[in-house]
C-alpha cells in the first residue's frame, strides 16, 4: 500500500519531503508532481524500481529514461554536449522539456538506451520536485507517468493512489501539477529533433 504524503506547494513540509526520500533510499518506487505531469520515480541503481516502472506504463526495453536533476551542474555529470548544444540547454532549463543525450560513464547502465547509449534528461521548475530533489542529493531515475492507452500523464494524487495503490510505495501530492507532457527534444543526430511536442516551446530548437 502506498504512503499519500499532501504537502504545500510553495512551500513543502521538510518532514515530508524527508519520509519520501527515505522510501527512495530505502529502493522505494514513488509518484511524484512536476511541471509536467506526475513521474515515477526511484534512486540511481535502482533497477528493479525502473523493471516496476516498465511493468506499470508497460514498456519496452528502449523506451528512454529521464534523469530528473536538481539543477545544471548536477545535469552536466550525465550526459555529453558540445558548446552549441550546452548553450541551448542551458538557455531552456529549468523548463518544461526533457534533452535525449549521450550519456557518460555516470548513468547507471540499465537506463541507457540498448543501443544508442543514450539517455533522457531534465530540470523541471516546480517547488515540490526541486525541494525533493535537493533533499536526495541525487537526480532520479524517472518515468512520465502516463499508463498504457493514455495519451496525457496523470495529474489526481489521488486517483494515483486509488489506482496504483498496490504497485507503487509512496505518492507525493503538492496539488500544483503541469497537465501537459514535456517536449522531447533529441540531440543525438546532426540537427536536433522534436521527438514529442508537448509543453515546451518546441520552436527554440528548430533552425
Amino acid at each position: 500500500m502506498a504512503r499519500y504524503f499532501d504537502v504545500h506547494p510553495d512551500n513543502p513540509q521538510q518532514r515530508s519531503i524527508h519520509q519520501v526520500v527515505d522510501i527512495i533510499r530505502d529502493g522505494g518506487l514513488i509518484a511524484y508532481p512536476t511541471d509536467s505531469g506526475f513521474a515515477l520515480g526511484c534512486q540511481l541503481g535502482n533497477r528493479d524500481g525502473l523493471d516496476r516502472i516498465r511493468s506499470i506504463r508497460k514498456l519496452d526495453q528502449h523506451h528512454h529514461f529521464t534523469l530528473v536533476c536538481a539543477n545544471f551542474a548536477q545535469l552536466g555529470q550525465f550526459v555529453q554536449m558540445d558548446n552549441d548544444v550546452f548553450r541551448a540547454v542551458k538557455a531552456a532549463t529549468p523548463g518544461q522539456y526533457t534533452f535525449i543525450l549521450p550519456g557518460t560513464r555516470e548513468v547507471p547502465k540499465q537506463m541507457l538506451h540498448p543501443k544508442k547509449r543514450t539517455v533522457g534528461v531534465r530540470i523541471p521548475q516546480h517547488t515540490t520536485t526541486l525541494e525533493l530533489l535537493n533533499a536526495l542529493g541525487e537526480p532520479l531515475m524517472s518515468s512520465t507517468l502516463i499508463l498504457p492507452g493514455q495519451d496525457e500523464p496523470m495529474t489526481d494524487g489521488w486517483q494515483i493512489k486509488e489506482e496504483l495503490d498496490n504497485v507503487l510505495d509512496a505518492v507525493l501530492d503538492s496539488g500544483d501539477v503541469g497537465t501537459e507532457s514535456t517536449t522531447v527534444v533529441n540531440f543525438t543526430g546532426d540537427e536536433p529533433t522534436v521527438d514529442r511536442q508537448g509543453a515546451g516551446d518546441p520552436s527554440l530548437f528548430l533552425a
